[in-house]
């Protein structure tokens, strides 16, 4: 297994990842949200591979002066293939992100998970998540998909 950077060669490996977790097709904006992950200094994107092929992906940004906080870091999204699951690749992966953000100076990692999705909550407070001092709000546009 070796972890490293996310690069344009990587996309479609990625999206048929998302696919596979979705159990449906990548929307193009989806498409358009990870190809910004690649080369930019504030999103990063981070894969997995074996044999060259990507099996799993984790992407995070950091925000300056966002929230309330001074400079951030934010894991976005994690995905693992399903037959990988289990095996502690998104763990692995999160520390990866969680060394890149603090050698760009980085002091905290927050995320939005949704309070009914106990695996993602269960992962993250096996990754060293906790509360934070933030309160989640929703807003609806009012469009219907």
């Amino acid at each position: 297994m070796n972890l490293r950077v996310m690069t344009t060669e990587d996309l479609p490996q990625v999206e048929a990842i998302q696919a596979r977790l979705t159990r449906q097709p990548v929307p193009q904006p989806w498409k358009d949200m990870l190809a910004e992950h690649v080369d930019q200094e504030h999103r990063l994107g981070i894969v997995a591979t074996q044999d060259d092929e990507v099996f799993a992906f984790i992407l995070g940004e950091i925000k300056i002066g966002g929230f309330g906080t001074e400079l951030s870091g934010w894991l976005e999204l994690v995905g693992v293939d399903p037959e990988h699951m289990g095996s502690g690749i998104g763990a692995a992966l999160a520390q990866a992100l969680f060394d890149t953000l603090a050698q760009r100076g980085v002091a905290e990692v927050f995320t939005s998970v949704r309070w009914d999705m106990g695996d993602m909550l269960a992962f993250f407070k096996k990754i060293g998540f906790d509360q934070s001092p933030f309160i989640n709000l929703a807003h609806s546009t009012g469009k219907q998909e």
